[in-house]
């Protein structure tokens, strides 16, 4: 046993709203009609999350820096999400960089691409993929957008813009996805949310071991362990760490990374129980293997520019 990792981390994975300003269309609905969505009841997430709120939830963790991801904000009013969070007070490190939301098959999507990069906090782009038969647990209408031309030509264009893409889906479409980070080989890709283990039953967690580990060969992909508790809502240690290890077992520390997804995760646990979780399951790892997790693989995709005082003086691994 190595100890447990107590350096600085980063936070490559969270949402904040101001609900005041409807822009986000998915959680006034919530708020609306009392409907549940694929995560289970809405209520207690649905009010204002700043950066106050997420530095108190967090406070106990060492986040230096994090990655605020586009929060479903309306597409009808485009670029907004990222000049709002402009506005605010960062210098706590919280929002350092952005993932903006562009629909990449859209008329406006070269336009819109080429704005967002010119905003040095914007490092990488969400077009959300996780298509369900079931309406109420999809986010997107179609399961065929990755083969479709024109949205890979907006993938293309981020891509010689240097975005990162976000890669939100579920399990039964990572065949389509293997194709895609294959034919993009020149494209950094950061699977979300471990993959989306949503099917729970012995046939759809194979499906998820399967598809991850085909992903986890392409060099050119790095996997965020996130909001886990949104597929296993009765959660505990024990049930979340086979999970953990197998896409640590796929990815290996260095193209993996820990992450909240606060506050959407905080409907199933709270944010030093995340992060409890995270730090027992890697207290089998050396602590360059944490420090991987919780600071430098995420520093090196999204180029906060940090330096981790552990590395100061020598060469990574060194």
């Amino acid at each position: 046993m190595t100890g447990r990792y107590d350096g600085p981390v980063i936070d490559p994975h969270h949402h904040l709203w101001d609900l005041s300003l409807q822009r986000h269309p998915w959680l006034h609905k919530a708020r609306a009609s009392g409907e549940e969505m694929v995560f289970g009841s809405l209520a207690p997430i649905l009010r204002d999350y700043g950066i106050d709120d997420y530095r108190a939830d967090a406070a106990r963790q060492n986040v230096v820096a994090t990655v605020h991801v586009e929060a479903g904000w309306s597409d009808a009013h485009p670029l907004e999400e990222s000049r709002w969070l402009d506005c605010l007070d960062r210098s706590s490190g919280v929002a350092k960089r952005y993932i903006a939301r562009v629909p990449l098959d859209g008329p406006d999507a070269v336009r819109l691409l080429e704005a967002e990069a010119q905003n040095p906090s914007v490092v990488g782009i969400r077009d959300i993929l996780s298509w369900h038969s079931d309406p109420a647990k999809s986010f997107t209408l179609r399961g065929d957008r990755m083969a479709d031309s024109a949205w890979r030509a907006g993938l293309a264009h981020a891509s010689q813009l240097g975005l990162v893409f976000e890669l939100m889906l579920y399990p039964w479409q990572m065949d389509q996805a293997l194709e895609l980070v294959r034919d993009f080989p020149d494209t950094l890709f950061v699977l979300n949310h471990g993959g989306s283990p949503a099917d729970r039953s012995e046939d759809g967690m194979a499906l998820w071991r399967r598809g991850l580990r085909a992903l986890g060969k392409g060099p050119n992909v790095r996997l965020k362990i996130s909001d886990l508790v949104a597929y296993d809502n009765d959660w505990t240690l024990e049930t979340l760490r086979p999970v953990i290890e197998h896409c640590l077992d796929c990815f290996g520390p260095e193209r993996a990374m820990f992450a909240s997804d606060f506050p959407v995760a905080g409907l199933h646990a709270s944010f030093d129980e995340v992060y409890w979780v995270f730090r027992t399951v890697a207290a089998q790892l050396s602590l360059d293997e944490q420090r991987d997790l919780f600071f430098a693989t995420a520093n090196d995709t999204y180029r906060p520019g940090l330096a981790d005082p552990a590395e100061i003086g020598r060469g990574r691994h060194a």
